[in-house]
């Protein structure tokens, strides 16, 4: 018989969901569960030297090319803190009731900008933009911490994709590389490789000095690649689940989140018709493991098997792919009932 007092790699990450959460920034330990946390951890992030192994310039750093058919894919994102609105409705329109208190924070994002950071290309959005690229390209990121109201280094670290230490986008205490520390008012450009068995989503977030804390409130977003010469989906959402809680955003009260919205009406409402080749790219964005459900359809996982349920625990992905065949209004939703309850479902409406 096997032992019961074995914990799971998922039973692991549930006991620990409402442990002290300890971020050492610069030396400096601060617990994110305490009153003014956010405050502390802010602070120490603004006290963080500059490395000096991170000086160097981008003009010095090497430039990966593309493998033959493969091109550079560019994109232009800054990083900055915004007023942001969980539940910008002020209702719950799945059980049509009102939302009280307070729902506004200062979110951290990243912001799709046009060549050259000349101008925002389109809204703000939590996560920050999908950078699509095929296998063999070389994605370039020009990335710009532009934020003016916490004073602290940023960063954009992937998953997935090849690249130099220098172009990986983490702070690494004195071994820290170029691209490992950002400072306000900087640039720099990252570049990063697709190479074989890159295809599929992966996540990118920040990992400067104040990861843990600026990534909880907003610093995400995600990469798809495709084989190339695949055929790409008619449909694709990018779906981050992840909460917003009191330590992280000085409201009275914890949201369960998709995309930074919480609550259908607020969440995004998913739109396909039939017939259509749908892939919706699903993420666990916080500590907590996700059970990403849909009424009315399945999809199958990645052994292969039927499913309409599929779990998603930190940073990981599913990709649910499926051809529409079911008209109508539909839930969608995390299957932990608190998650659910606490805002993180939305609908998906299906045309005939």
């Amino acid at each position: 018989m096997a032992d019961s007092r074995r914990t799971s790699r998922r039973s692991f990450f549930q006991l620990g969901a409402g442990a002290a959460l300890l971020c050492s920034i610069g030396g400096e330990e601060v617990d994110l569960a305490k009153p003014g946390a956010a405050r502390r951890a802010d602070a120490a992030a603004a006290r963080v030297p500059r490395p000096p192994a991170s000086r160097a310039l981008n003009q010095e750093l090497p430039r990966p090319t593309p493998a033959p058919g493969g091109s550079y894919r560019e994109y232009w994102i800054q990083a900055r803190s915004i007023g942001w609105n969980i539940v910008p409705t002020g209702r719950d329109d799945w059980h049509g009731h009102k939302i009280t208190g307070k729902t506004s924070f200062r979110a951290y994002v990243y912001q799709e900008m046009t060549a050259g950071f000349a101008e925002p290309k389109g809204g703000i959005n939590m996560p920050g933009p999908t950078l699509y690229a095929e296998v063999g390209d070389v994605l370039v990121v020009h990335f710009r911490n532009a934020d003016t109201k916490l004073k602290q280094a940023v960063t954009m670290h992937p998953h997935g994709v090849r690249y130099n230490p220098e172009y990986d986008g983490a702070y690494l205490g004195k071994y820290t590389r170029a691209g490992g520390f950002v400072a306000p008012g900087e640039e720099f450009t990252y570049f990063w490789e697709c190479v074989p068995g890159a295809a599929g989503a992966w996540p990118y977030h920040d990992h400067g000095p104040n990861h843990t804390l600026n990534t909880f409130r907003g610093l995400f977003g995600a990469i798809v690649i495709n084989e190339r010469g695949a055929k790409i989906p008619d449909v694709n959402y990018t779906l981050m689940l992840h909460q917003l809680t009191p330590p992280i955003t000085g409201l009275n009260r914890a949201f369960q989140c998709i995309n930074g919205r919480a609550f259908a009406g607020n969440t995004p409402t998913l739109k396909a018709k039939v017939g259509q080749d749908v892939a919706l790219h699903v993420f666990g964005m916080d500590s907590n493991f996700h059970d990403f459900h849909m009424h009315g359809h399945r999809w199958r996982d990645t052994g292969g098997a039927p499913t309409d349920t599929t779990t998603v625990g930190p940073s990981e992905t599913i990709t649910a792919r499926f051809t529409e065949d079911n008209p109508g209004r539909w839930l969608y939703h995390c299957h932990v009932f608190s998650h659910q309850d606490e805002g993180m479902a939305g609908w998906y409406d299906v045309e005939a």
